[in-house]
């Protein structure tokens, strides 16, 4: 019998969802035949009320959601990492043993994107938890580009190589440029739906900024990762298929329009970062394995 898989978790809270936080911590406690070392990390929040030997790691101002995962990573150890928001759950207590079992069995994949479901819920569940082009075949799995980021398992070396979350986005596609760098690093990104998680379903958009920053960190991805032109392609492309969809669905046109300016105007890199781009084989390995990054 191989030894235990041992995972470093960070779970990112701003300390405002005591029983959501909880359930998570819970749902973490019970998985079986895994080591793991478990952080929770509070976003302008001195973390407070959790089990005994959890670590916790008080940032004194909110950094945003891929900065904050990432001020975890430095204080956890183990072979994987995973990464869970506060209200998000594992519905199995045998999730992060089979994603090691996953990862252990394809040397290849260095980041797994799980199913998540809301059991609570008779709704369908959002198409945006399918992370691929389409939103559909939800059951099926398959080679990814993007990942939903409230549940996401690495490879500690692919976490390495790609260089994190990209905490500059602060929210919003954090997972696309993860999943392009960790493609960019040699491996491939897995939706793999036998590996249920649970968050309860809730409109995005009721952030204020939901749309300023959608728009500017989309032309950041593109900025920050795509070679010219196909950068500006992808950003015209993208930029068409939001316009269709204010005529369909209109509001917050004026907000995506300020923040696709600011993708624009500022720069999109923090001043420690490498401004290396992916290179055209790592384009053009993407879409062989099905992902044209033009749109």
């Amino acid at each position: 019998m191989s030894d235990p898989a041992t995972f470093g978790v960070v779970v990112l809270t701003q300390g405002k969802r005591p029983v959501e936080l909880a359930r998570a911590m819970d749902s973490l406690r019970t998985q079986r035949r895994v080591v793991l070392d478990i952080i929770v990390v509070g976003n302008a929040w001195e973390p407070t009320g959790l089990p005994p030997g959890i670590a916790t790691l008080a940032l004194p101002r909110n950094v945003g959601i891929p900065a904050g995962r990432n001020a975890g990573v430095a204080h956890v150890q183990g072979e994987f990492l995973f990464f869970l928001d506060d209200d998000a759950w594992l519905l199995d207590d045998d999730v992060l043993a089979r994603t090691a079992d996953y990862l252990r069995a394809h040397p290849d994949v260095g980041m797994i994107q799980p199913r998540i479901d809301d059991p609570s819920s008779d709704r369908e569940m959002p198409g945006r938890w399918i992370p691929r082009l389409g939103n559909t075949h939800r059951d099926d799995e398959a080679d990814v580009f993007s990942v939903v980021e409230m549940t996401v398992a690495m490879r500690r070396e692919a976490y390495d190589r790609s260089g994190g979350w990209p905490g500059i986005f602060f929210y919003a596609h954090e997972g696309i440029e993860l999943a392009w760098r960790v493609w960019a690093a040699g491996y491939r990104v897995r939706y793999v739906p036998s590996l249920r998680t649970g968050h309860p379903i809730i409109d995005p958009r009721r952030h204020d900024d939901y749309f300023f920053k959608n728009a500017r960190n989309r032309v950041w991805l593109a900025r920050r990762n795509l070679p010219w032109p196909l950068g500006w392609v992808y950003v015209a492309n993208w930029t068409g298929v939001q316009l269709i969809r204010w005529c369909q669905q209109p509001g917050g046109l004026r907000s995506w329009l300020a923040g696709w300016w600011e993708g624009w105007r500022a720069s999109p890199w923090e001043p420690h970062e490498s401004r290396h781009k992916l290179r055209w084989q790592d384009i053009a390995r993407m879409a062989r394995h099905g992902r044209l990054l033009v749109i």
